[in-house]
């Protein structure tokens, strides 16, 4: 814990350390902190812990400053990129934010992404708020926005591969206490995924205080687990195949982050999470309230949303709607059905595996559930694509080809969290960097190996195993 006393101390040293370092230079110690002495960082087994309070332009002014050396790494890899991966360049994306989002966005939001901007810019990185606001938005801007327009445009528009995470949440005779127990991994594309590596101690000056996963310049978590002061848990896995998407509404990271503020429950959360919803990154959201030990699984489409409640079982994330309408009605597809997929076989084995720790999942079951390799096609062992902790990066892809997935992918889990009711509760959860397994990646390794994908040479970057970590929200 760090107290005032420590932090002054803390502001007084690190400030001459600021003097002697270049602007971009935030490798060189341990623990730093903002102009005010409000914001501060650290740097943790492959984690970047930061602590932003106070009003938006504040704790957006600390968080740009802090993190100011991952923006500038960020938004190189975007303006190259972009254009690789998607066939427009990053201003195109840019000037679509202004009208796509920009209009959508509370004031409060935008003048904490104004504060990111500038805290960043005070540290020599030339990031302007509309690329910040583009950065928020660029899974909703390339993943739904754009695939909308480009197939009214093009021939063959961006088919982007949205499925992303694994996940779990229980309560009742299944955990160890009768208390929630909830575990998340993120997959993604590792040239992205490799940014997920911030915690985040959120105190605003109105509203509950936050911990969650997020990317540095994200004012939401885009990863999605998060607990809350007010005693509410929540992570989720997002639906493949969803291809809805209404201009002219509210975007997901802005209504994710109002949720986490303002809700003071479970019924608040979810109303304020579906309100103007323009369907942009649609997830199977997994709640919990630490308080009462109840559970939901939150399905949100665009038409069609669903709810289910428990206080006794559980619920598992595999990137697909359990609800019909939006697998059936809202989905370009839906192998749900076929274990070739990742789709169905984490379908099979997360139950399989919380049927078979029932009554026995705490959080260290967690940890090893996250990191679980047995593929139930090949019925065997075997890291890939059908396995809880995925590796795209090791899959050939031999049994079943889906639009999107070239074998071998450089995609996958990149972390592991794991937070039980108690945890929760004290602003706390344990989670691991590289991946839930701790399986080392070797970025040139595997580019010379896989020369299909020499264009993220210089983009990819090495993630070493790292060992579980407790992260806790820093009380004064």
């Amino acid at each position: 814990m760090f107290g005032k006393s420590y932090r002054l101390k803390s502001f007084i040293v690190i400030s001459i350390f600021l003097i002697t370092l270049s602007p971009l230079n935030a490798s060189s110690f341990e623990e730093h902190l903002s102009p005010d002495g409000k914001g501060y960082r650290s740097d943790t087994n492959g984690w970047i812990y930061l602590h932003i309070e106070g009003s938006p332009y504040e704790r957006g002014f600390q968080h740009g400053y802090l993190v100011a050396p991952e923006l500038s790494e960020i938004l190189k890899s975007l303006k190259y990129l972009t254009l690789e991966e998607t066939g427009m360049d990053w201003e195109f994306f840019v000037n679509a934010s202004q009208d796509v989002i920009l209009p959508y966005v509370d004031s409060e939001y935008l003048e904490e992404m104004k504060g990111i901007a500038a805290g960043a810019q005070a540290r020599g990185v030339n990031m302007s708020w509309q690329e910040v606001l583009t950065w928020n938005a660029y899974l909703e801007l390339t993943g739904y926005w754009w695939p909308s327009v480009a197939s009214a445009m093009y021939s063959n528009g961006f088919i982007p591969d949205v499925e992303h995470c694994s996940a779990f949440i229980a309560t009742g005779s299944y955990t160890v206490d009768g208390r929630i127990v909830m575990a998340h991994n993120s997959w993604d594309d590792f040239q992205i995924g490799q940014f997920f590596n911030q915690v985040v101690d959120l105190d605003p000056n109105e509203g509950h205080r936050i911990l969650m996963q997020a990317l540095p310049g994200f004012i939401d978590s885009a990863s999605d687990f998060f607990v809350t002061d007010a005693g509410i848990m929540g992570t989720e896995t997002t639906i493949a195949g969803f291809n809805k998407f209404r201009p002219g509404e509210v975007p997901e990271f802005v209504r994710a982050r109002k949720a986490m503020q303002y809700a003071d429950n479970l019924d608040q959360w979810m109303a304020l999470m579906e309100k103007k919803s323009n369907g942009g990154y649609a997830n199977s959201w997994l709640l919990g309230d630490a308080k009462t030990g109840e559970i939901v699984r939150f399905e949100l489409g665009l038409n069609f949303s669903n709810i289910t409640r428990s206080w006794d079982g559980y619920f598992i994330g595999y990137n697909e709607a359990v609800d019909p309408r939006i697998r059936n009605l809202e989905c370009e597809s839906s192998p749900h059905l076929d274990i070739r997929s990742p789709m169905g076989a984490r379908q099979v084995r997360l139950t399989q595996l919380m049927e078979g720790n029932k009554g026995q999942i705490d959080v260290e079951a967690g940890k090893s559930i996250l990191a679980d390799h047995y593929d139930v096609y090949l019925k065997k062992e075997n890291p890939g694509s059908r396995t809880v902790d995925g590796h795209y990066e090791l899959d050939p892809w031999e049994f079943l080809t889906l639009p999107g997935h070239p074998a071998y992918q450089p995609k996958g889990a990149v972390d592991g969290k794991v937070a039980d009711s108690e945890l929760a509760l004290n602003m706390s959860f344990w989670a691991r960097w590289g991946n839930s397994a701790g399986m080392p990646f070797d970025a040139d390794q595997f580019l010379d190996l896989h020369i299909q994908y020499s264009y993220l040479r210089g983009y990819l970057k090495d993630r070493p195993a790292e060992p579980w970590t407790l992260f806790t929200s820093r009380q004064d």
